[in-house]
């Protein structure tokens, strides 16, 4: 099969996670254990190549994409053998809304810096290596950066897997651009493998479809690494509270009322690195109004868990560019993002993307 040409913007723990696991499919072969599927299209995990990076932390700009992966303040858990060279040097983004205030404020080894560097080109540098889809992994509440990233893939045909909370693909009227560009686009909000939001959507479902009515409910999370650090600015919030909400909202055969469900990040713990830990509670009448209460923990590396997800998102684009079509990808967007165009529960979304990605007549 051909290479999937793949531009990362935001060389964070997400994008050492999915390069790491990556490699290890690529030394594994035999192995499914991580993917949701092992091909997608003739398209294996391996297929996918990083042609460009950009990032605008000083660590990392400048340096030779797999050093800059496990550059501060990434702390995803490194594998015990080096990525081989990719030959692509991080290049330096726009930094526009992409880097919290507070920031500053913690230790380098914390938090990201900005590199006092003028930013590329990047609509020119996606066309130059003939990248075919961008990778967004900015940081949560980057609303212009997103943006900024977005035209520079319509001006430079390239297809957008939207990793992160602004609602670009989900927004109709970006959703039009993309398909009146002829360039399909995957998004927004990845979803975790085994992550929160996807148990949370299960348990909300199960509680409604053997009829007890869910009254109220809450998800917590704590984490140590950027993402959570990034998300103590509740001004960066307002998208991903409404992106994490809206997925367990959409399960149920009415919403809860604004003040019975509470969903997003809790706090920042240092000392778990990149550890999250997630804790929900769902309270519900049952039989004769008979109170039903669960509570359940889980404690995931996070980084790693949403790469098995991307790499479905990434090759099911590919595979959308191969057949010439353009716009949101609806089936896809909906089993691998939170925030997707059309929202639809696990089962039905899977249905749909088996049935595409074996549609008669096509790769």
């Amino acid at each position: 099969m051909p290479e999937i040409r793949v531009a990362a913007v935001g060389v964070g723990n997400c994008a050492a996670a999915l390069l790491h696991g990556i490699e290890h499919h690529r030394r594994h072969p035999e192995t499914a254990a991580g993917l949701m599927h092992a091909a997608v299209g003739g398209y294996r995990p391996w297929d996918i190549r990083v042609v460009a990076a950009f990032d605008v932390d000083p660590r990392k700009v400048g340096r030779p994409l797999e050093e800059a992966l496990l550059a501060p303040p990434n702390c995803v858990v490194a594998p015990p053998w080096e990525l081989p060279a990719t030959g692509v040097t991080v290049q330096m983004g726009p930094v526009l809304d992409g880097v919290a205030r507070h920031m500053a404020e913690y230790p380098p080894e914390r938090a990201f810096r900005v590199a006092d560097l003028p930013p590329v080109d990047v609509a020119a540098t996606l066309r130059s290596v003939g990248a075919e889809i961008l990778l967004s992994y900015l940081p949560v509440g980057s609303e212009e950066a997103s943006r900024h990233y977005a035209r520079c893939c319509l001006e430079a045909g390239v297809s957008l897997v939207n990793c992160m909370p602004a609602f670009i693909v989900s927004d109709p009227e970006w959703g039009a651009r993309f398909r009146d560009a002829g360039i399909p686009c995957v998004g927004d909000d990845v979803k975790s493998q085994v992550g929160a939001t996807v148990i949370h959507r299960t348990l909300a479902r199960l509680f409604a479809d053997r009829g007890a009515e869910l009254r109220r409910t809450y998800q917590l999370n704590t984490g140590g690494n950027t993402d959570f650090l990034n998300m103590l600015e509740g001004a960066r919030l307002s998208s991903k509270k409404i992106s994490k909400t809206e997925a367990v909202q959409a399960v149920l055969p009415e919403p809860l009322p604004a003040d019975q469900i509470h969903i997003g990040p809790s706090d920042y713990v240092p000392w778990q690195g990149d550890n999250k830990v997630c804790f929900l509670r769902l309270e519900a009448a049952g039989f004769g109004g008979a109170p039903i209460e669960l509570e359940a923990r889980l404690s995931v590396q996070d980084s790693p868990n949403s790469g098995g997800v991307t790499v479905d998102a990434v090759r099911v684009c590919r595979v959308a560019r191969d057949r010439g079509e353009a716009g949101p990808l609806l089936p896809i967007s909906a089993y691998t993002m939170k925030h997707p165009p059309v929202q639809m529960p696990e089962d039905e979304a899977r249905r749909q993307l088996e049935a595409y990605l074996l549609a008669p007549g096509h790769p």
